[in-house]
């Protein structure tokens, strides 16, 4: 689904010689690995392995907290893990394919656990202030949940391994996991590769250093027409002219991209002006007060910069987002979600059928080949009784101890029926449409069903139900990524057990950083603070879209506190987009997103059109696989630019090193020299820049 940005990998990659030639034909008993399983003798689960996975895996969970919480997407970690480990590994002695898998393996685990937690754990931060959710969002709570999310996703795709994996061989293509393995296959190649993917981190750092700290150039370029203009009142195009947005738009290509910003292009160009038409200042103060962004109608302040003297706003767009968009874009992110569940009904009935069935196969199988030695399946039952029970023995997690038991029990119901689902889904059409958003939603709505029926509707069962969903997430996210793991494992002749034991230590790193990062992105700064901003989370910065969606629901089917004619709205502008052929879940995220996220994502898009254009016109092989050029770059620019992010964040925190950083912008002495319009058209022509730079790189051939 859209909320992971990741490109649908090559479907027809062909592996190189030592693999099966023509796969889909293949049978699983005929499948033979490229490296047999009868060769014990190559190096894969050792420490090397372990500790650069482990740092990869820290890298990329960070990096991905830190996008998601701005733009709701992540990026794919497998395939740019895959490639910086076999030239990183060259360098430190040489490395075998299976010490290459496992640095990936672990390393992606970071990503895709960091996505299900961000997605949903913000959600603790806007429950209603009865429930005391956000005194759970703190890093201990974070990190169990994060944890036990990720293992459980993990453990439930032992059994299904040999069912989905081995057995629908042919039939499941798993097409990130088939792209990878290709990667590890070729890994004489793998330095031209890595080169380009470092060339893109390393532009990415430097911009995003002149930009976050010299403030060479500016962060939000923008155009609002005042709400006094006569005929269009509070109009805003603007954009953060970030690396991360202009390499998730090439990533996800022109398509998605384009539908991404026709949300925001109807929410910021069309319904905020017809909204600051009709709608009296007061009346939006009001609304404001009513969602607890504003203390009173007398009290300035707010988002939108609320003077009760004048009663106007500074920014009158900003307040009606506020105040309204945003819960239309919740309803219509709702509404996307629970459609794409309703696509994949029929894989889920199928799926659960077959999961039933590998559970007991798996029991009873005995394997003795390498490459089908799995973790036993006592592991597995233990483990998901372990987790119940930790659940339940933990204070800092929500509800009582009987509370807890039955959240563990729901956890484990729900989390094996929906890795199913994913696992299966993944399997066919990519991690891109793994529609865990829809699934968190449904889990979300019979885990609240279930509290009404036993009378379980104050507030404070709110944060109970977050948990449930938030693990689900995690879990369903993790599997996605495992699969496609497991499956370039099965194709390069990897051990399975090594695999999962490697998804597990990458499930504990990345629930450490994870934790951290986000406590980190949460602190606002002394200024902040004096101006009455406990958490930097669900502002600008870090709007957390899905976190707050979740939460909206939470509170609307537990305490009845929701404004259904907004949230309907939304509802059916999804209903709307799905009757015009066009996937409702993107245009919803864009809806719910500010322009300025979903503008720059656009022009990454167009970026890639264009590319992909002028080489259809020359006559040129498009290409496809995320291995091309371009793709390898804009990885890079996702990466770096993010981990920019993190490092100014961690940096500011400390009021000395934030005074000290301070100094060094130019930005007044820019203003004062060329004017605030002059400053824009800077940061303007730089980002220009960028986009030049990767459309060149685009266009060279293909080094795959």
């Amino acid at each position: 689904m859209p909320e992971t940005a990741k490109t649908e990998a090559a479907r027809n990659d062909v592996v190189p010689t030592g693999a099966a030639s023509s796969e889909v034909a293949q049978t699983a008993a005929e499948f033979q690995p490229y490296i047999p399983s009868e060769r014990t003798d190559v190096a894969e689960f050792t420490p090397k392995a372990i500790g650069i996975g482990v740092v990869f895996g820290v890298i990329f969970g960070a990096a991905t907290v830190y996008l998601a919480l701005k733009a709701g997407l992540t990026v794919s970690a497998s395939i740019p893990i895959a490639v910086l480990a076999i030239s990183l590994l060259k360098k430190l002695g040489g490395s075998t394919i299976l010490e290459n898998n496992v640095v990936q393996t672990i390393g992606s685990a970071g990503e895709s656990i960091a996505a299900g937690v961000v997605f949903t754990l913000p959600g603790f931060l806007f429950l209603s202030t009865d429930s005391k959710g956000s005194s759970f969002f703190e890093y201990w709570t974070i990190f169990t949940l994060a944890l036990l999310g990720g293992v459980l996703g993990t453990l439930m795709m032992v059994p299904l391994r040999r069912s989905l994996i081995v057995k629908e061989h042919a039939n499941l293509p798993y097409p990130e996991g088939t792209a990878c393995a290709s990667v590890l296959i070729a890994g004489e190649k793998g330095g031209d590769l890595a080169k380009i993917a470092f060339q893109g981190v390393g532009f990415a750092f430097v911009y995003a250093l002149l930009q976050k700290i010299v403030k060479l150039i500016a962060e939000t370029p923008a155009l609002v027409t005042k709400q006094t203009n006569k005929f269009f009142p509070s109009a805003t195009l603007n954009g953060d002219i970030t690396p991360e947005y202009l390499g998730v738009g090439y990533i996800v290509g022109p398509k998605i991209a384009g539908v991404l910003v026709a949300g925001g292009v109807l929410a910021w160009l069309g319904i905020i002006p017809l909204l600051a038409s009709v709608v009296p200042p007061d009346t939006i103060a009001m609304q404001l007060v009513k969602l607890g962004e504003l203390k009173s109608i007398t009290s300035p302040g707010s988002s939108g910069g609320w003077d009760p003297v004048t009663h106007t706003f500074s920014n009158t767009a900003v307040a009606i987002y506020r105040a309204y968009v945003r819960q239309i874009g919740a309803g219509a992110v709702a509404a996307g979600g629970f459609i794409t569940l309703l696509k994949t009904l029929p894989t889920i009935v199928a799926a659960f059928k077959e999961s039933l069935s590998s559970f007991k196969e798996g029991a009873a199988a005995v394997a003795q080949k390498r490459t089908e030695r799995d973790l036993p399946i006592t592991v597995v039952l233990f483990g998901s009784v372990g987790l119940v029970l930790v659940m339940a023995a933990l204070p800092f997690l929500p509800g009582t101890v009987f509370g807890r038991l039955l959240l563990g029990i729901l956890i484990v119901v729900f989390g094996f029926f929906f890795v199913t689902v994913a696992s299966r889904i993944v399997g066919i059409i990519g991690s891109s449409s793994n529609p865990i958003s829809g699934m968190t939603i449904a889990t979300l709505m019979a885990t609240c069903l279930i509290f009404v029926g036993i009378g379980w509707t104050g507030d404070v069962y709110q944060p109970m139900a977050l948990c449930v969903g938030g693990m689900v997430c995690i879990a369903a996210a993790n599997a996605g990524a495992t699969s496609q793991d497991l499956k370039t494992g099965y194709l390069v002749g990897a051990t399975p057990r090594a695999q999962q034991l490697g998804l597990m230590i990458g499930a504990v790193a990345a629930a450490i950083v994870i934790g951290l990062t986000m406590k980190l992105l949460d602190t606002p700064t002394e200024a902040m603070r004096a101006q009455g901003v406990e958490h930097m989370i669900g502002t600008a910065a870090f709007p957390a879209p899905q976190g707050t969606l979740m939460a909206t629901l939470i509170k609307g089917l537990l305490s009845f506190n929701l404004d259904w004619q907004f949230v309907l709205v939304g509802v059916f502008l999804s209903v709307t987009m799905e009757l015009c052929g066009v996937k409702s879940l993107s245009f919803a995220v864009g809806a719910y997103l500010p322009l300025s996220t979903t503008a720059p994502i656009f022009v990454g898009g167009a970026i890639k059109g264009l590319s992909d254009y002028m080489a259809a016109r020359k006559g040129e092989h498009v290409e496809e696989s995320e291995l091309g050029p371009g793709n390898l770059f804009s990885t890079g620019l996702v990466a770096g630019g993010a981990l920019a992010g993190v490092v100014v964040a961690i940096l500011s925190v400390n009021e000395g090193v934030s005074a000290a950083i301070s100094k060094l912008s130019v930005e007044q002495a820019l203003h004062h020299t060329v004017g605030e319009s002059g400053y824009h058209l800077i940061g303007v022509l730089a980002f220009a820049f960028m986009g030049f730079v990767l459309y060149r790189i685009s266009r060279k051939p293909s080094q795959a």
